[in-house]
């Protein structure tokens, strides 16, 4: 096992649970919010402002960011000018390639497919639900009123795709990006763990072929 497995997810499709099950079969670290502390720890800057800009930008910035032209000065650190959303989002992709580099782990969201783009040993996951069954697991998980379910999966899709659209050159949930998309409505939580299990298994087997 030295696949790097990133799981990008529409809200309430389990893609969480899935990532954390999965990297308890494989014996492997799995990072969702965990991303948020360590990038916090090796960065200096408060945890809480990663938490209030997880997945979501508020100034807009060009893609000279995640290309490597972002301002630095004469000393190769951060420029101070940048704004803080910026300061996060780089914390966090640098973090990303950190743990990448450490060996096999699963990481969920944070655009973790496109900082790891190339790299040979990654394996991109979309995981999808139909509508009732992501608003039956989030009722069950959320106090959330039920006729404002719908609402909040749609604004929450809408702020992860517009961060992923945003911080990359590639659109959120366009299946080409990944190497599997899978509906939980149709495996179940399980069931997509046992396919991605056996995706990777034969990609891996692939791979030392060649």
């Amino acid at each position: 096992m030295n696949s790097v497995i990133t799981i990008s997810r529409e809200f309430g499709s389990g893609g969480r649970e899935i990532g954390k099950k999965l990297s308890e079969r494989l014996g492997i670290p799995f990072y969702d919010k965990e991303l948020l502390e360590l990038a916090s720890k090796e960065s200096g800057i408060c945890r809480e402002l990663f938490d209030r800009n997880d997945e979501a930008y508020t100034n807009s910035f060009l893609y000279s960011l995640v290309m490597g032209s972002y301002p630095v000065g004469s000393d190769g650190r951060i420029s101070p000018e940048m704004p803080m959303n910026q300061k996060i989002f780089l914390a966090q992709f640098e973090t990303i390639k950190h743990i990448a580099q450490q060996g096999p782990c699963v990481i969920v969201g944070r655009c973790a497919d496109y900082v790891l783009k190339g790299e040979k040993n990654v394996v991109n996951f979309f995981i999808t639900g139909n509508t009732a069954e992501k608003k039956r697991r989030i009722l069950e998980r959320y106090d959330i009123e039920k006729n404002k379910v719908e609402d909040f999966i749609k604004k929450t899709d809408k702020r992860r795709a517009s961060y992923y659209n945003y911080y990359t050159d590639m659109k959120w949930g366009e299946a080409r990006n990944f190497d599997l998309c899978i509906n939980t409505s149709r495996t179940g939580i399980d069931g997509a763990v046992e396919l991605m299990k056996s995706y990777i298994d034969i990609k891996e087997a692939a791979a030392k072929k060649d």
